[in-house]
């Protein structure tokens, strides 16, 4: 036992396999903490951990990546940087606690000490390596760094939202928070049957329904994400083996793309049935760490990895999970995690390097995986802006369909006859005229509907174009309408007369106003738009106008504006409104 700062708890929501329910628990209450300083201590603890939960308690907790000799002396590491093993042991589980959690929460920037110049290097060492035999792959990692402030169950709610429908886990050891919202399952075993999911291959979501669904075809169809996948289903059948009856490991959902709020992820299953006597341990030296998070071969990519990375990964590629009572245990892989001690938060970032691997593309890759963190920065709400005219919102299932589908994206909670309902609450006091209706959506599914007076707007409107292009702004929230709009507040208009900035980017591409979509008259007489690859909020009423012919999508730059005939604001609330630009 080791003296902690407060008492140890937890919250687990890990999905569960098999037709068993999730796992949605809070532990309060620990009795007993069972820690390993030493990687001598670490089988021990292991094998304490599976007695009391065959007595009947509840284990939860996890084994740092620098655990990893303790199986296998062969395995290379950095020195660990606090307990290689640590449970709580707890006597029950209560139900998950769905209100949120109290209290706020800041970070400061993320920074990491790799710069690009470094990170090509390590990349050229790995494909040196390839080309020499000593590996097929490597699992490349960096630590990001931030301070942090507040409440970490608070954060790790937070992240959660950004990151749902995986295995997530809040570990508080009283000295440390661990806060994981991974997607990846590393095993889920009843004592019999085991699964594993290795996850490799990633692609950015789309701008749209349409793109999205090519990003994720993109992905399943990509020979590099296939054969960096194949890799470690390979790897892992073998691990398995070690410890699988005869002829029992089988690969189910081969190449699997899954959505996640800012990326595409490629999965594979992996199952087998354990020989009768296998215990967590025996489960432990077969598949730790996991493949997807140290290259092929294993030994030799550990030793790759402590030459190239410069600091311990901690539970970071570790595994982070719960020991049920009476036998069994599920096992998430800690990526997207952060690692929270003494006011500093550490969050690792990586990929697999192949030798197909471009630099630019792993950096593209890494910097789509910690939008997680920036997402959850700033609690955000979904919003709908609608015409409610003669006790009619116009084109108003347009407007549902788009909230649903940003819904889905965002991981919010969704009850089309809530939000139904919602609306239908404001026809009883504004039946006759027009009416601007904000329609709002918080993360847990609860809308909120109000009514404004609105007036019909005097054309042709005066508009401005933006004086600087839109700095780098999160796609999810240029493709999604959402209450997070510091990126367009900063150029609404403040001069007298102006009805709305015209937006353009860092390519000199025109994109669309602070309020609505543009629509131009080329010189040859098409009404054209921005592609949503520009980035800009896919409108209903472009939409519909798009549906209809009127207007066609072409790309247009800063330069060739003069040459335009003619220019319009459109949007569903005010419709198509003819524009004039000013000088």
């Amino acid at each position: 036992m080791h003296a902690a700062r407060r008492p140890p708890r937890a919250l687990v929501d890990f999905l569960s396999e098999d037709g068993r329910p999730p796992l949605r628990l809070a532990f309060e209450g620990c009795r007993e903490v069972l820690r390993a300083d030493t990687l001598a201590e670490v089988r021990t603890v292991l094998q304490a951990a599976e007695r009391h939960a065959a007595a009947g308690a509840w284990c939860v907790g996890f084994v740092r990546y620098e655990a990893a000799p303790a199986f296998d002396a062969a395995f290379e590491v950095h020195p660990a940087d606090g307990p290689l093993v640590w449970f709580g042991v707890f006597d029950s589980a209560a139900p998950w606690p769905d209100a949120p959690a109290a209290g706020a929460w800041s970070t400061g920037p993320w920074q990491s000490e790799l710069a690009r110049a470094a990170f090509d290097a390590r990349i050229a060492r790995i494909h040196q390596a390839i080309r020499g035999g000593e590996t097929y792959q490597i699992n490349l990692t960096e630590p990001l760094s931030s301070g942090f402030q507040g409440e970490a169950e608070a954060w790790f709610r937070a992240l959660q939202r950004e990151q749902p429908q995986g295995y997530a886990a809040f570990i508080d050891t009283g000295e440390e928070q661990l806060l994981s919202v991974s997607p990846e399952l590393f095993f889920d075993w009843d004592g019999e049957r085991i699964r594993s999911r290795p996850m490799k291959g990633t692609a950015p979501r789309g701008d749209d329904a349409l793109s999205d669904a090519r990003q994720a075809a993109a992905l399943l169809a990509s020979e590099k994400e296939r054969a960096e996948n194949l890799m470690i289903v390979d790897l892992i059948r073998n691990d398995l083996s070690r410890i699988a009856r005869p002829h029992s490991v089988k690969v189910e959902q081969l190449f699997q793309a899954r959505a996640w709020p800012t990326v595409w992820q490629m999965t594979s299953d992996v199952l087998a049935r354990t020989r009768e006597g296998t215990g967590l341990v025996d489960v432990f030296e077969a598949l730790f760490p996991c493949g997807s998070v140290t290259g092929v071969p294993k030994v030799r990519a550990t030793g790759l990895i402590r030459s190239l990375e410069t600091a311990p990964r901690g539970v970071y590629c570790g595994a982070a999970g719960v020991l049920r009572p009476g036998g069994g245990a599920i096992f998430n892989v800690p990526i997207r995690t952060v690692q929270l001690r003494d006011g500093r938060a550490v969050c690792g970032i990586g990929s697999g390097i192949t030798i197909d691997a471009r630099p630019e593309g792993e950096w593209d890759e890494w910097r789509n995986k910690r939008r997680f963190l920036e997402a959850a920065a700033a609690p955000f709400t979904l919003i709908e802006t609608l015409r409610l005219e003669g006790g009619v919102f116009i084109h108003g299932d347009a407007h549902l369909a788009r909230l649903q589908a940003s819904a889905a994206h965002f991981g919010f909670g969704w009850d089309g006859a809530r939000v139904r309902q919602a609306l239908d609450g404001l026809l009883a006091g504004h039946a006759e005229g027009a009416w601007r209706v904000r329609l709002l959506l918080d993360a847990a599914g609860q809308p909120k509907a109000e009514a404004f007076a609105f007036a019909p707007t005097a054309t042709p409107v005066r508009i401005r174009l933006a004086t600087r292009p839109m700095e780098t702004v999160h796609p999810d929230f240029l493709r999604h309408k959402t209450s997070r709009r510091a990126h367009y507040s900063r150029f609404e208009p403040t001069e007298p007369g102006i009805f709305d900035t015209l937006l353009h980017n860092t390519d000199g591409e025109v994109t669309e106003f602070t309020r609505g979509n543009l629509a131009a008259l080329t010189p040859d007489g098409d009404w054209i738009t921005p592609p949503l690859s520009a980035g800009l909020l896919p409108g209903v009423g472009r939409g519909r106008w798009l549906a209809e012919g009127r207007i066609r999508e072409a790309r247009l730059t800063v330069d060739a504006l003069p040459q335009m005939r003619a220019l319009a604001f459109v949007n569903s609330l005010r419709g198509w409104l003819p524009a004039e630009l000013v000088d």
